[in-house]
């Protein structure tokens, strides 16, 4: 109880989480609350952290590409392309065009799965059952063809430094046309679910709104950042693996709400299918792994018939090679915002220093500016609008 003039207001403290339904993941909410309206909220966070960036320390370049794919789990795909990134920027290394082709369409593969699953579990969140199952019978389909050319499903670990581990496949090219043919019809079909619904309209508009300047001064990324009016996404900005030579456009809110961030997502998912479609047009030929000695095995002949490809082979697989000295960051649109990986090399292995720029420790920041005096009921959806995965805030 605070005493403010002649007012005597009631406070309550609430913890909410980290075993919460609607927190995604373990997160600690401490709200002040003065009924049912948020005074004060702070985040605390730290549940799910594993030292990722100490682990990457004391691994191989190679060995890292595993961690990468816990960050956040739902983007596997783009983690590893993110991390794939630099350490190729950092050793000067020109990745196949068959091999950028094949990240593009798997990086957009991964986009549609992580927009599906917030979409579902956002749903949710504001109690809307029948989108759940809506959305992950898509996503289910975009698993299904990871695991054809994986054999992984959540963590498949397949792009990797100079490539891809494996090829794509007739079967795998087959389901990916039947898949973008079908999808639009289906993300019509959530809207017609959702968009003009009038509980759903009623519990996202006006709420947890976000301003373009304050978008920017938070350093929110993403959709985040783009529904609130910033037209800013690093496929267009600072083009990556021939993004340039793909027509879409950049999807923007007006307003900055939590309605916005759900249009600005549904889009997204639209214009990623469109990309997959000019994709897989013009799939070059050619290998697609990076003729780099340090990095990509020899062929089988060549190592059995050769016994200084024999050693050069056993030197690889224990991590004996040494990447030059230097420092490099490079960042990627991830469906959340911006992933970024620097690395600091003394020449050696493994990296000296490597630290990650998280889109999602960032646009959590901003969750108490936006949620400043509004409902309890409003906080879960400003939470959930957001699309934070706790293993890449916590890392």
């Amino acid at each position: 109880m605070t005493i403010e003039g002649n007012e005597i207001r009631r406070e309550m403290i609430l913890n909410m989480g980290p075993q919460h339904p609607a927190t995604h993941g373990v997160l600690r909410l401490l709200l002040h609350l003065e009924g049912e309206v948020v005074k004060k909220n702070i985040p605390i966070i730290g549940y799910l952290h594993r030292g990722v960036e100490k682990l990457g320390e004391h691994r191989t370049y190679l060995q890292n590409i595993v961690f990468t794919d816990r960050l956040d789990y739902t983007a596997s795909m783009c983690n590893n392309l993110s991390y794939a990134l630099a350490v190729e920027k950092l050793c000067g290394i020109e990745v196949p065009e068959r091999a950028r082709v094949i990240r593009v369409i798997m990086a957009e593969l991964q986009r549609i799965a992580a927009h599906l699953l917030w979409l579902g579990t956002y749903a949710l969140d504001i109690g809307a059952m029948s989108v759940f199952f809506y959305c992950f019978r898509e996503r289910e389909k975009i698993l299904d063809m990871f695991e054809m050319i994986s054999g992984q499903r959540l963590t498949p670990s397949y792009i990797c430094i100079g490539g891809v581990r494996r090829d794509i496949t007739d079967q795998f090219l087959e389901a990916l046309r039947v898949f973008c043919d079908t999808f639009n019809d289906y993300v019509r079909d959530y809207e017609n679910l959702l968009t003009k619904n009038p509980i759903w309209v009623e519990r996202l508009k006006d709420v947890a709104v976000l301003s373009a300047e304050d978008a920017i001064n938070w350093g929110t990324t993403g959709p985040v950042l783009r529904a609130s009016g910033v037209k800013f996404d690093f496929r267009r900005a600072t083009p990556y693996c021939g993004y340039e030579n793909y027509e879409f456009d950049i999807p923007i809110g007006t307003k900055g709400d939590c309605y916005d961030r759900y249009l600005v997502r549904v889009e997204e998912m639209r214009q990623s299918n469109r990309i997959l479609k000019q994709a897989m047009k013009d799939i070059p030929d050619g290998p697609i792994m990076a003729d780099v000695p340090f990095i990509t095995l020899p062929p089988k002949d060549q190592v059995m018939n050769n016994i200084e490809s024999l050693i050069k082979h056993f030197k690889i697989a224990a991590g004996l090679f040494q990447v030059p000295k230097g420092e490099v960051y490079s960042s990627i649109e991830n469906p959340k915002g911006e992933l970024g990986f620097y690395i600091v090399s003394d020449g050696s292995s493994k990296p000296y220093r490597m630290r990650i720029k998280s889109s999602c420790f960032v646009n959590l920041s901003a969750l108490p500016f936006m949620t400043q005096g509004c409902l309890v009921a409003d906080l879960i959806a400003a939470l959930g609008s957001i699309d934070i995965v706790l293993g890449e805030v916590d890392r």
